[in-house]
């Protein structure tokens, strides 16, 4: 495996497709080759969010010269664009072990860029065609949804402020679960719904025999509700899932079947699909063509002792509306044009030669919902996402937005964004576990590539920062994960930040993903920061004289501040000190003396105990280290949660804490002895002492994250 991924690496900078003509916007994918000299420019379109039709067109026209797009700013050059991109591609495919991606950027309704690099399968080996290879391109799926939402509520057969229940069969309607307000259409639209997020063991399957329609899905897979909706946002996939779900009740029809009517098959977008390959089953959608199958890439992990490593199928049909698509960078070119084109597609003029005018444009979605998907439901701090009715608002270069959505399952990362002041839609997708930081960077460095401005060099901290540090210094706790059980365990360890003030002024974050450092926009004292060598942003909740929450750029989860038992670091020392205790009561035993020995009945049946304790607690620590050692492979996590060794380990857990409140109530009996040559020594007593007190704080910590319920999975 390792020489066939070096060969693979060799390879990949080598496009695919063969030569045909192109029209404006083709009913087929055209390869790339064939683009190398765009079609003239059509006549410049309206846009949704603009002045009258006519006056726009006509001030278009007038500015736009050769070179120049619709909206009068330079086109890019084609074969600037694929020298850019083939460098900085194939860079990051050494540099990250990436064994295929396949690109598509377009401008002024045309195709001016795809390829494919590197490889959709190893046996055989078969390079990534962006014409023809499927890619898993996750919650980019959610824009789907959003389109056949948002035409729903412009039919008015849907109510973007009426509670979600009213769409919903019975069965799958949320209960209040003591909250007072229901949730609403718009707060499925805008992530704010008031789920726990929750992933392991359900949100994907690679055992098709362990698949279900997606009504048992939500039924079954209930989140709980952990706060009042339209508070904040935390991404919810199962949300979008409800939404998806609405609109077959609305309808009637299957979802797969309504993207296919209103969407994919009026766009003539043949290699796009929500279905997967799998066998026929009974109360499943119907599985994806056989054509398209043959054609999905593989998923792959890197790991330098095997090389890539071919993933399963990952499957997703279950929760289809947020993340189970498959498609092509041909096909999501012509997906990024309609959007640029508020919705409107154009076919080429390909009539019959008895036909006097081409075919009319289709209207995919109207200027309504082109307007609303860039615009915010509710208005947010300069510089975050506002989630304009679903999609993703981007920061780019030279204060520009961007509109669309990433998308990301275990082995695949996608990224979709359209710049409508650019005219400029880009795809990228990967199909390497190692390829999210590609994936997410792109686009942002195509537009300061060919718009600028370039990067800033990294800024200079504010020594005033330093003296408001305590506004801002401690733990933070993410607010999308499970809030019960070892799934809760897994989230305080996953969605934890600390917050740091370093001496030259900047603020440091850091989390398992890794170190970033923002300095201050404008008063330190305000809570707003920059990052370092970006466009992100940090802004910070102020609440009785000290930050309680911040959130970033894509606004997709809070990080609220948690006391000190939340606290990892409290969790380290108290785990570390609990095996020093235990290996010290075990070393103990062998060696005493005769004196030590001497003992009274209940001092002996105490000293038992603690013996037990000591292996528990050491079984459980173990198995808690094996379990996080062998975590590094998310996928098994995912697939195979919680595992054996996670279960044995948190019931060994809750066994010791248990048999703690049993040492806690003989301490008194054993302070009081029996008479001094029948009894413990001081030493013992205060050793017996401190370990208890030590394992029950250890316990008490334990409870607080979770750890200690074996039977939550």
């Amino acid at each position: 495996m390792p020489k066939l991924a070096v060969a693979m690496l060799a390879a990949a900078l080598c496009p695919t497709g063969a030569a045909q003509a192109q029209p404006a916007l083709p009913d087929a994918p055209i390869p790339y080759q064939a683009l190398a000299k765009p079609a003239p420019r059509p006549a410049a379109r309206p846009r949704a969010a603009t002045p009258p039709p006519s006056t726009t067109a006509a001030a278009a026209e007038a500015a736009a010269g050769p070179g120049l797009t619709a909206t009068g700013v330079a086109a890019i050059d084609p074969a600037r664009l694929e020298a850019y991109l083939d460098g900085v591609i194939g860079s990051a495919m050494v540099r990250d072990r990436i064994a295929g991606v396949t690109v598509s950027v377009v401008q002024n309704d045309q195709v001016i860029f795809k390829k494919g690099y590197g490889h959709a399968s190893l046996a055989p080996l078969r390079p990534v065609d962006p014409d023809r290879t499927l890619f898993r391109i996750g919650s980019i799926s959610k824009t789907f949804t959003w389109i056949l939402l948002m035409n729903e509520i412009q039919a008015g057969r849907v109510r973007i402020d009426a509670p979600i229940n009213l769409y919903l069969p019975e069965a799958l309607q949320i209960r209040d679960q003591g909250f007072t307000q229901p949730i609403q259409v718009s707060h499925l639209l805008d992530h704010t719904p008031g789920f726990e997020d929750r992933v392991l063991g359900q949100l994907m399957e690679r055992n098709f025999d362990r698949e279900r329609p997606m009504a048992q899905y939500l039924r079954q897979e209930r989140p709980r509700r952990v706060r009042e909706p339209g508070q904040f946002p935390t991404y919810s996939n199962y949300g979008v899932g409800l939404a998806g779900q609405a609109l077959v009740y609305v309808s009637g029809q299957p979802f797969e079947e309504l993207v296919e009517q209103k969407i994919t098959g009026p766009l003539g977008m043949t290699r796009t699909t929500f279905r997967e390959p799998h066998p026929p089953r009974q109360g499943i959608p119907a599985p994806m063509a056989p054509s398209l199958a043959r054609d999905l890439s593989e998923g792959f992990r890197w790991s330098p002792a095997e090389g890539f490593e071919a993933r399963p199928f990952e499957y997703l049909g279950h929760l289809a509306p947020a993340g189970s698509a498959s498609s092509t960078a041909a096909d999501m070119a012509r997906y990024m044009i309609v959007l640029l084109n508020d919705g409107v597609y154009r076919p080429a003029a390909e009539t019959a030669p008895e036909e006097a005018a081409p075919r009319p444009a289709l209207t995919i979605f109207g200027p309504t919902t082109a307007r609303a998907f860039r615009t915010p439901l509710r208005p947010n701090e300069a510089g975050v996402n506002d989630w304009p009715h679903g999609f993703i608002t981007y920061p780019l270069p030279g204060d520009r937005k961007g509109y669309g959505h990433a998308g990301g399952t275990l082995s695949f990362s996608s990224n979709m964004v359209v710049a409508p002041e650019l005219d400029l839609g880009v795809f990228i997708s990967v199909n390497t576990e190692n390829g999210a930081a590609l994936a997410s960077e792109l686009p942002a460095q195509l537009v300061a590539q060919f718009y600028g401005p370039a990067m800033a060099p990294p800024q200079e901290g504010d020594p005033d920062l330093g003296r408001v540090a305590r506004l801002y210094e401690g733990h933070y706790l993410g607010t999308r994960r499970a809030y019960v059980g070892l799934e809760r365990f897994v989230g305080f360890i996953l969605s934890g930040v600390s917050v740091q003030v370093s001496r030259d002024g900047r603020l440091i974050t850091s989390r398992l993903a890794g170190t970033q450092t923002w300095v201050p926009e404008g008063d330190p004292a305000a809570g707003r920061f920059a990052s370092t060598t970006g466009p992100d942003r940090l802004v910070f909740d102020m609440s009785g004289g000290k930050a309680s929450a911040f959130q970033g750029t894509y606004n997709d989860v809070r990080f609220q501040r948690v006391g000190l038992w939340s606290r990892p670091t409290v969790l380290a020392w108290l785990a570390g000190l609990s095996a020093v205790a235990a290996i010290s009561t075990l070393v103990g035993l062998a060696l005493r003396n005769r004196r030590d020995l001497r003992q009274t009945q209940i001092q002996s049946q105490a000293s038992l105990v603690q013996t037990i304790q000591a292996v528990l607690w050491l079984l459980a620590l173990g198995l808690f280290a094996t379990w996080i050692m062998g975590a590094s492979d998310t996928a098994q996590v995912v697939y195979a949660w919680p595992g054996a060794r996670l279960i044995l380990a948190s019931a060994c857990a809750l066994v010791a804490s248990v048999l703690t409140i049993v040492t806690l109530a003989a301490l008194l009996s054993i302070w009081r002895g029996g008479r001094r040559l029948d009894s413990w020594p001081v030493m013992r007593k205060v050793a017996f002492t401190a370990t208890t007190l030590l394992y029950a704080a250890f316990a008490v910590v334990l409870f607080h994250w979770g750890a200690l319920t074996p039977w939550s999975s």
